[in-house]
């Protein structure tokens, strides 16, 4: 290999190095903490300086795993991401298709009004909805003539206004990234496809998804990611639910580190969270590279 090949071989990490300076004692030294607390039986003692903790090894990850409750939750949190993921597609999709037929007011109206959503933090956009659907003070109880029902006390209901509130907040990337997508298939292959007869459905199916599948994978693995990892919605709105119903893994985590003083055990629960979250960025990396390599 000549120096010249050599040189290019190691720029592109050479690009990478001042971020990597920032992000890798930002991230690296708290998963480093995170990691040896899971090991050790961290409790309120420790914590104040009382008492030395025990080392456990991987006690605090036998005791999750052989939990019930942890499986529960994980299950629960996988079908909930996957619920959000699959909504949060469908509206994004929906509302990018409408972009490329309606007018340029009411396209700039949509935008900003999606771009509002996008920008609202999760813990405004939570207290909203948790205002909304207030048991007595909720727009929503009075305009429908319920009041004193209460949206957060059965599990699915509770979970739907959860979900809603994360695909408000998420549909708006899924948007943009798909109607620029669909502004890029160039109109020679739109236009032959409505000469062979295509309807629209048939148009979008048979031509654009196609075409898109690389930019709809990357927007679905980013998704997941997001949405695996929700905490601020369900735990502003809920809490975890009554009796825990409403639990997913962020949540389940805090509530043994720091409700029941368990930070041990809790940082176990953060150290599966994150494994499984570092699984999907894989995926998502090689999604990347893919899409880099067919343009």
């Amino acid at each position: 290999m000549t120096t010249a090949a050599r040189r290019g071989r190691f720029l592109p990490l050479l690009y990478l190095l001042p971020t990597a300076v920032v992000l890798v004692p930002l991230f690296g030294y708290p998963l480093y903490q995170l990691g040896l607390i899971s090991v050790f039986d961290y409790r309120q003692p420790q914590v104040s300086g009382g008492q030395p903790a025990e080392f456990v090894g991987v006690g605090n990850y036998t005791t999750l795993l052989s939990d019930p409750q942890f499986w529960s939750v994980l299950s629960t949190t996988v079908w909930f991401a996957a619920a959000c993921v699959l909504a949060t597609l469908a509206v994004g999709a929906a509302l990018a298709v409408l972009l490329t037929r309606v007018g340029r007011v009411p396209r700039t109206v949509l935008s900003l009004a999606a771009m509002a959503a996008w920008a609202a933090p999760a813990m405004t956009g939570s207290t909203v909805w948790l205002f909304l659907f207030d048991t007595d003070l909720g727009l929503v109880n009075q305009t429908l003539g319920l009041g004193g029902h209460n949206w957060f006390y059965d599990r699915y209901s509770a979970f739907a206004l959860v979900g809603a509130t994360v695909v408000w907040h998420s549909f708006p990337f899924v948007m943009v990234s798909l109607y620029a997508g669909i502004r890029a298939v160039p109109e020679s292959v739109l236009e032959a496809s409505r000469i062979d007869g295509a309807t629209v459905w048939q148009q979008f199916w048979k031509v654009i998804v196609p075409i898109l599948r690389p930019v709809i994978t990357i927007v679905v693995i980013q998704s997941v990611i997001w949405d695996f990892k929700i905490f601020t919605q369900i735990y502003v709105m809920t809490g975890g639910g009554i009796a825990g119903q409403n639990l997913v893994l962020n949540v389940f985590a805090y509530q043994k580190a720091f409700g029941s003083s368990e930070y041990g055990l809790g940082s176990a629960i953060g150290v599966v969270t994150t494994v499984i979250l570092l699984a999907v960025t894989l995926f998502y990396v090689r999604a990347i590279r893919r899409q880099g390599e067919h343009l």
